[in-house]
């Protein structure tokens, strides 16, 4: 089923795997113990997706998950992103069936599966350290949830064939798991999940032990599965922003047990809802500005603001207050050397670094004890540090948004 094996009653950090490549005998037989229950799955008209009312989630003293309230549209990929801690991995744990929830509820395709055992729930689960059967061939890996379940043999050949097929590892069915790369039994523990046919497929930094090269490769290919199984409804935790963003139709952020901040990813990273949604998913150049004005423009949100005694051109995404004081919000990429229209916002203040990371120059100056970052294609004659430079960036990029940190 590809399910980990964390114990359901002991409290684990957000960051924490109970399963470790290179998987021992005793954690398989814990694996058959949670597959060998469940029913064959059967095509369902029911859509699969996961909702979450108000679930908390407490060990001991302590909340890793509060009052969690959030919905996976049947078809589509969520990813769940925030620092070490925050509770992302422990609502997907509650899905899983791994995390008991002390308040709320949550359901799949409508069913509500609080309370069931994580082998009634129809669910397919990838952890990072792929947990594979290390006795067990490839294709004996992929059939095992279909044999606990006891399915036919020809449909554990017709599902074994074809979730091989769909990760690209059909040629290497006969070997060990010792015999493959990072990548290769990554791919052969999503094989694993996919092969019952799982209403939902729950995926843990599935990449995170993977190089550079192999998890940008296995990037494209998530992708690619998911546009060959669009029913398949997938709920995604990472730590890695570009991940994200490469995904996931809908990205929400989390903080402390709390989600802050959720929407589509070019919403949230072109108008963030909060401070932190702004720092976490990308890295936001934020100005405090006063004085939020609403005026007639380009936009019909369009605003201004003052930061100092300049006058600042913006969106107002949010339909925050006139009035009032907030941040201006415009990313790194979206600022210019020279002026692009007479319209154009700038700034001034003295170069900070200038550092040249292969396909940019990244340029840090400082504006009134405030830092502002710059993304430019390589320069030949980089500015210096110390020296005056400014820099310049639409009204259309520009976001305000609270001061607050994480006011969602």
């Amino acid at each position: 089923m590809g399910i980990s094996t964390f114990d359901q009653h002991a409290p684990a950090s957000d960051d924490s795997h109970a399963v470790t490549s290179g998987a021992t005998i005793a954690t398989a037989a814990t694996v058959a113990t949670v597959v060998s229950s469940a029913k064959v799955s059967t095509p369902t008209a029911v859509p699969s997706g996961i909702r979450f009312d108000a679930v908390s989630v407490v060990y001991g003293q302590n909340t890793v998950l509060d009052a969690l309230s959030l919905s996976v549209p049947a078809g589509e990929i969520v990813a769940l992103i925030g620092p070490s801690g925050s509770g992302k991995t422990t609502a997907l744990r509650a899905v899983a069936g791994f995390a008991s929830p002390s308040k709320g509820r949550i359901t799949i395709a409508g069913l509500d599966v609080t309370h069931l055992a994580p082998s009634e729930r129809d669910i397919g689960m990838v952890v990072q350290n792929y947990a594979l059967f290390p006795h067990m061939r490839v294709e004996d890996n992929v059939a095992f949830g279909l044999r606990a379940r006891k399915a036919s043999k020809e449909k554990i050949r017709t599902q074994v064939s074809e979730c091989l097929r769909l990760v690209g590892m059909t040629a290497y069915a006969k070997r060990y798991p010792r015999e493959l790369s990072g990548g290769q039994q990554q791919r052969v523990a999503i094989a694993r999940a996919l092969a019952i046919q799982p209403k939902v497929l729950l995926l843990d930094e599935p990449l995170s032990a993977l190089d550079a090269q192999i998890r940008r490769s296995m990037l494209d290919e998530l992708a690619t599965l998911h546009r060959d199984l669009p029913d398949l409804t997938v709920l995604y935790v990472t730590h890695d922003q570009t991940e994200a963003l490469t995904l996931a139709d809908h990205i929400g952020i989390m903080r402390e047990g709390k989600l802050v901040a959720f929407g589509t990813a070019q919403g949230l990273y072109n108008h963030p809802p909060n401070q932190f949604a702004a720092e976490f998913l990308g890295r936001a150049n934020l100005l405090p500005v006063t004085a939020l004005q609403h005026v007639s423009g380009d936009f019909a949100d369009a605003a201004t603001a003052r930061f100092q005694d300049t006058l600042l051109h913006g969106r107002n995404h949010h339909a925050l207050p006139e009035g009032d004081d907030y941040l201006m919000c415009v990313r790194p990429h979206q600022m210019s050397l020279s002026r692009r229209t007479d319209k154009d916002n700038c700034v001034t203040g003295f170069v900070r670094s200038a550092v040249w990371v292969g396909e940019a120059h990244s340029i840090e100056i400082e504006v009134d004890s405030h830092a502002m970052r710059l993304n430019a294609p390589p320069l030949h004659a980089p500015p210096l540090p110390g020296s005056m430079l400014s820099l310049y960036f639409d009204a259309s990029d520009v976001t305000f948004i609270p001061r607050t940190p994480y006011h969602a």
